[in-house]
């Protein structure tokens, strides 16, 4: 199955201790932070940070750690949430659909989703007409694709997350 990620056993919640969530703040705050600079931010050894990151790796919990990126320093200053609602949903066909709109130029998330749509495309364009041809030729096209609407997004905010309380 193409564009699926096997999926890992992760912890029960609550079963993350404080020196866990220590770490998993730090890192949120600073993703490039060293071992040894995460370990005395925590205060543990340089050693049982390092198995303790490579746990919380492997068991799930951390998936990734990226650079995010303004998508307007790259000349896309216009984004959109593109809602889809779909026609037919069979599993294959779903899988196939959500394949595909990952791949769209331009695409800087996709969510499948339950309720009236299907998918919400979170996009970033060079300008209007650029955001009209990308769900003309790479959403709609779809034959189970059933019907779309597009909203401009004038700002965005990250959330706080799951951390924090």
């Amino acid at each position: 199955m193409a564009g699926q990620q096997p999926k890992k056993t992760q912890p029960a919640p609550g079963a993350l201790d404080g020196t866990d969530l220590a770490i998993l703040g730090a890192l949120v705050e600073d993703g490039r932070m060293t071992n040894a600079a995460l370990a005395a931010r925590v205060g543990v050894a340089e050693s049982t940070c390092a198995y303790r990151v490579r746990a919380l790796r492997e068991s799930g919990v951390i998936t990734g750690i990226s650079a995010q990126l303004d998508p307007g320093a790259f000349g896309h200053p216009v984004q959109a949430v593109i809602k889809v609602r779909l026609g037919s949903h069979s599993r294959e066909h779903v899988r196939n659909l959500y394949d595909r709109l990952v791949n769209v130029p331009g695409t800087l998330m996709v969510l499948h989703v339950g309720g009236t749509d299907d998918f919400l495309l979170h996009v970033a364009v060079t300008r209007p007409e650029e955001l009209r041809d990308l769900i003309l030729e790479h959403v709609t096209i779809h034959p189970m694709v059933r019907q779309t609407e597009t909203q401009l997004v004038f700002e965005a905010r990250e959330g706080c997350g799951v951390l924090r309380r």
